[in-house]
């Protein structure tokens, strides 16, 4: 092979780190990294943090969304969906929504990185405008090989330090934090996303009006009697 020659090279490899199985992405010359999957969870990834959480604490009732940032049917209700959500019902106190990752390591190339990419951009305050921005540009980073440029784009966006969200996704540091979101979702029974836990129990795919319709008889049905 001639000296000048460069090649492109893509390997896969599969290794165990620390309990869990790590799937490896190397492109010659990229910034990829990794998150560990089936990881141990100890305490202190679950300690003080139940998700990132949009809307008044003392809001009437709280919905927990279970999504996957590279699920294309979680894209859609935050395009379509999620603007009347917020409107008619966090915007007015009814809820407060709850996201919690729920990665499909079976079905998308991403899933745990982009969950990692918003805790660490989570961790310069910066949550619910990254899910948006997530959402929205979700071909810019869910086709590709390497999600990190379009990820750090999105970081950057929102106003987000780059170098800083880059060194904490090098540590891998959430992947304990992530592991216990799936856990928890597979613990209660979601078997798709978006998926909503609203009064213990779990509806799939809910449209705005579904929701506001739960929400509503919720509500009517814990208001104190009238005389």
């Amino acid at each position: 092979m001639a000296s000048n020659q460069r090649p492109f090279y893509i390997v896969l490899a599969a290794v165990v780190v620390g309990g869990g199985a790590v799937i490896f992405s190397r492109v010659h010359g990229a910034s990829a990294v990794s998150i560990p999957a089936n990881v141990v969870v100890t305490a202190a990834d679950t300690t003080g943090f139940r998700g990132y959480l949009l809307g008044s604490p003392t809001a009437t009732v709280e919905v927990t969304e279970y999504g996957d940032l590279e699920c294309p049917g979680c894209a859609a209700f935050s395009q379509i969906q999620f603007p009347d959500v917020k409107t008619q019902l966090i915007n007015t106190g009814k809820i407060r929504l709850r996201y919690r990752d729920f990665p499909w390591d079976a079905l998308h190339r991403h899933p745990r990185v982009a969950a990692h990419a918003l805790a660490c951009a989570n961790d310069q305050g910066h949550n619910w405008d990254v899910i948006e921005q997530m959402f929205a540009t979700q071909d810019s980073w869910a086709t590709v090989s390497d999600p990190m440029p379009a990820l750090g784009a999105i970081v950057k966006s929102v106003g987000g330090n780059v170098g800083t969200w880059t060194s904490c996704m090098r540590t891998a540091k959430y992947a304990g934090r992530i592991q216990a979101s799936l856990d928890e979702g597979n613990a209660i029974g979601v078997k798709s996303t978006p998926s909503f836990l609203i009064g213990g129990r779990i509806y799939a795919g809910l449209g705005s009006d579904q929701m506001a319709h739960i929400v509503d008889s919720l509500i009517a049905a814990s208001a104190p009697p009238t005389h």
